[in-house]
């Protein structure tokens, strides 16, 4: 199947929302990497089993990494997890900046989730994941039945 037909129109923010919320993915993937090289041959710490937090950081950024995926591919189901994963990121961010006292680090973490989440909530993503037309206003879109409406339409006559 070529990836042509794997791709759903979005728009530019949307895909921008994608590529930003792959970073923190990213960020847990190496992370977990780490930590398996730096826990050596002894998979059980003090304090817990590395293991399990290997695998706990490697499934989340497994998870996080197909939400920026399907953004980039323009699936409206991946707009709803991004934003929950994005505003944690601003968490993050918050907390390394505050009580941490690492300003360097948390700034831009932060910065990099409210921009996911500020282009989210934009016009244009908000008429994509409504299934909008150009023609009518949020409120008919949804009562159409938004994005699930359009694809009804569509399969209805042919599209």
């Amino acid at each position: 199947m070529p990836i042509s037909d794997l791709v759903s129109p979005a728009p530019r923010q949307v895909r921008l929302a994608g590529a930003l919320t792959a970073l923190p993915g990213l960020a847990m993937l190496v992370f977990g990497v780490l930590l398996a090289v730096n826990a050596g041959d002894d998979p059980v710490m003090a304090g817990g089993n590395v293991a399990a937090e290997i695998a706990y950081y490697v499934v989340l950024a497994a998870g996080v990494l197909v939400c920026a995926a399907a953004l980039l591919l323009g699936k409206t189901w991946a707009r709803s997890p991004s934003l929950v994963v994005n505003l944690v990121v601003i968490g993050v961010g918050w907390y390394a900046t505050g009580p941490s006292d690492q300003p360097g680090f948390g700034v831009p973490v932060m910065l990099v989730g409210l921009a996911v989440v500020v282009l989210l909530f934009r016009e244009p993503s908000r008429a994509w994941v409504l299934g909008q037309r150009a023609d009518e206003s949020e409120e008919e879109a949804a009562r159409r039945g938004g994005a699930a409406g359009r694809a009804v339409e569509r399969e209805k006559y042919g599209d």
